[in-house]
């Protein structure tokens, strides 16, 4: 049976929820008592991360995403809502890159890249968003990149999703204004994620020697996953009639001797 709407009930879905920011947000959102529908490709970790969550007294279900794939993307929707009830707060989080030049890409490849990063995010906005519309609240929070604000080589279809995310997020703020749902974007910086950790080591050098050159390394900072959860968090928590519409997190360069 699933379980009634209620506005002190707010079940969440979390894509990308298997490692990363994704996970580290699920976490943080459970921790705080909301039912999570943690979502994405390898149901191992999810099954791990649910069981995780469980044992400290959270609710939580795993849901197997594809985000490349339409039905899929339905029946994770409904299999959420089944379990937990009407979705009060979607995150997107999944995302993947691909390290070549808009030229190298063969355009099928390319297509995909789009279809993971953006139009699978789209899918799950229109499953999700017309029921916060209906019961007059709701929060969704788009995970970008500050590549939108400052474009790296290398990395052409990823810039060209997460603008295209941003700009979903951006025109979703205005057609929703007055509804009781907000939506908001969270732009992190350089974060220790698996993301990139399947690239060649030497493809890995080569990505850091360009963005050297290109100015984009300026320190060796990097974020863990909690610091762009901890801003999906905020946004989330925020009380009725505030709306933190994008927050960019970056960073802190290493404490240097004096």
């Amino acid at each position: 049976m699933t379980p009634p709407a209620h506005p002190d009930r707010r079940p969440a879905f979390v894509t990308g929820a298997s490692s990363g920011i994704g996970a580290a947000t699920a976490l943080m959102l459970a921790d705080q008592g909301h039912p999570v529908a943690l979502a994405a490709r390898r149901m191992d970790r999810l099954t791990d991360l649910r069981d995780t969550i469980r044992s400290k007294g959270g609710e939580a279900v795993a849901v197997e995403l594809h985000l490349t794939d339409p039905e899929a993307i339905a029946a994770a929707a409904d299999e959420a809502v089944a379990e937990l009830g009407e979705i009060e707060v979607f995150v997107s989080v999944a995302g993947e890159v691909l390290p070549m030049r808009a030229h190298e890409v063969d355009p099928q490849e390319f297509l995909r890249q789009i279809q993971i990063n953006l139009l699978g995010v789209q899918a799950l906005v229109a499953a999700f968003v017309p029921g916060m519309i209906d019961r007059r609240r709701g929060d969704v929070v788009l995970v970008s990149s500050d590549v939108t604000r400052l474009p790296r080589p290398t990395m052409a279809s990823y810039v060209t999703a997460k603008w295209g995310l941003e700009g979903l997020a951006r025109g979703m703020q205005l057609e929703l204004e007055g509804t009781g749902v907000r939506s908001s974007l969270v732009r992190p910086g350089p974060t220790l994620t698996e993301m990139g950790s399947e690239f060649p080591a030497e493809r890995l050098s080569d990505l850091m020697a360009e963005w050297t050159k290109h100015g984009f390394m300026r320190h060796e900072g990097f974020l863990d996953a909690e610091g762009p959860a901890s801003a999906v968090m905020a946004i989330v928590s925020a009380p009725r009639g505030t709306h933190l519409t994008i927050i960019e997190v970056q960073p802190e360069a290493p404490v240097k001797e004096s």
